[in-house]
């Protein structure tokens, strides 16, 4: 079982990245079609959103899961720190995801020392 302060600083910067997302893709760059946009939106989240169970209740393979898909947000960052009108939100996500990454990393380590089950 991890630190519940790991957790709580999951789930900050967890819901960091999906509010950086909504903001950058309803009010930054949205599309013309608000159904489409909102669809967008769900799909760009879905791999935070399908580890969030896990990470409730502090489940070894969605904490894994959880540091893997972080760094597609990474990766989203760094194409964004080169569009000038998205440099710092890009910077941002960077950090965010990094910090994920490594907490999450973090975490995986602890409970697997504390020897946690793979489910």
């Amino acid at each position: 079982m991890p630190k519940s302060g790991h957790l709580f600083v999951a789930f900050l910067l967890l819901g960091s990245i999906v509010a950086l997302t909504g903001l950058r893709q309803f009010f930054i760059e949205p599309l013309e079609n608000g159904a489409i946009n909102a669809l967008w939106f769900v799909v760009q989240i879905l791999p935070l959103l399908l580890t969030l169970p896990g990470l409730i209740r502090a489940r070894l393979r969605s904490t894994f899961v959880l540091c893997l898909s972080s760094l597609l947000y990474f990766i989203h960052g760094v194409l964004a720190a080169f569009d000038p009108v998205l440099r710092a939100f890009g910077a941002l996500e960077i950090c965010l995801a990094l910090s994920l990454c490594a907490l999450t990393a973090l975490m995986v380590r602890s409970m697997r020392e504390q020897g946690a089950s793979l489910e």
